[in-house]
């Protein structure tokens, strides 16, 4: 296990909430800053489902945003988003308008219809939910919120596939806190980031060991023919530094480094993976760049590793189980 790697709601002026639908395995997750934070974004799956990310360009008028949105139930947990708007219109943030204010939230979802009833996923309600649970203490990590629905390592099948989650992790230098929050629903493997070994994927034709599906495509091995938009890891990393608009997209680029150290094949065809930055300014201090970006990538990597170490196995009436970490699965020899 990673052990005492912090949490992104130690980035002041940053809140995080969860809310887990009963009725099957999904839900969303929010992170807010009704203060304001600038924004920036990078998307580096083929199959993206996202909001108000246009906004979050460099060039682009809007300087600050107020909160993130993740969610599963592919394209229809967009709406989850408006839930979030809702409530940070209740709370009087947003950009002044004159006549009001209008809360700025981009969002990013993954596809976790697959287990159970499909016809039940995040909505506003339940983005206005996340919004009432969020604080400032660790979020709860694993099967829960944006990654109670998120299944890893389908290249060979979803029959043969594992659970996968929502993680979070952040680290602290000269007053400066970066965290992240990522949910993994990767079509690939996931790999814890430090030793190497593989933690979770696709697993062998019986069930009973890990794959390692890197290996198996060297060797020639065929995937299964995969829906387009099926897998994809979301996420938001977060500072207090001071920083530009310019800044939080390199932020935001350089933090999928941490998706590659974690996850292997990373942003394929068939996943949308994108990552958020914010930066909230509030710690007062600047940090140097080269710190501040590997900060924000091994926060990414950890975060990313703790939603397949803390996710919990799904057993869905009339589906095949889909086994965790903690179960004990071993690479094939």
């Amino acid at each position: 296990m990673l052990q005492h790697p912090g949490h992104i709601a130690r980035v002041q002026g940053i809140s995080v909430g969860h809310h887990t639908d009963s009725r099957r395995p999904t839900g969303c997750s929010v992170v807010l800053c009704p203060q304001g934070a600038v924004g920036g974004v990078d998307v580096r799956g083929a199959a993206p489902g996202t909001r108000e990310t246009d906004l979050l360009a460099p060039s682009n008028l809007v300087q600050q945003v107020h909160g993130i949105t993740l969610a599963g139930g592919s394209a229809w947990g967009l709406d989850a988003a408006s839930g979030t708007v809702r409530w940070l219109e209740a709370q009087g943030a947003g950009l002044d308008i004159g006549v009001g204010r209008i809360p700025l939230v981009p969002a990013a979802v993954l596809f976790d219809v697959m287990l159970g009833d499909m016809t039940i996923r995040p909505d506003a309600a339940a983005g206005y939910a996340a919004c009432q649970a969020a604080t400032r203490e660790r979020p709860a990590e694993g099967s829960v919120g944006a990654g109670a629905g998120a299944v890893v390592g389908k290249i060979f099948g979803f029959a043969r596939a594992m659970k996968g989650g929502i993680g979070t992790a952040s680290f602290t230098v000269d007053g400066v806190t970066v965290g992240a929050l990522v949910a993994c629903n990767a079509l690939g493997d996931v790999y814890h980031p430090t030793t190497g070994e593989l933690l979770a994927g696709a697993r062998t034709a019986d069930g009973a060991a890990l794959l390692c599906a890197r290996d198996a495509l060297l060797r020639g091995d065929s995937p299964q023919t995969i829906l387009a938009g099926s897998n994809t890891t979301i996420g938001v990393v977060a500072t207090d530094a001071q920083i530009t608009k310019p800044q939080a997209q390199r932020l935001a680029t350089v933090a999928h480094d941490g998706l590659a150290r974690a996850i292997n094949p990373v942003h394929t065809m068939s996943d949308g993976d994108t990552l958020f930055a914010l930066g909230t300014g509030q710690s007062g201090r600047t940090l140097g760049l080269m710190t501040l970006f590997t900060l924000a990538a091994e926060a990414v990597a950890v975060a990313t590793a703790r939603a397949i170490l803390l996710a919990g196995a799904v057993e869905v009436p009339g589906q095949a189980r889909l086994p965790c970490w903690s179960d004990g699965l071993r690479p094939a020899r």
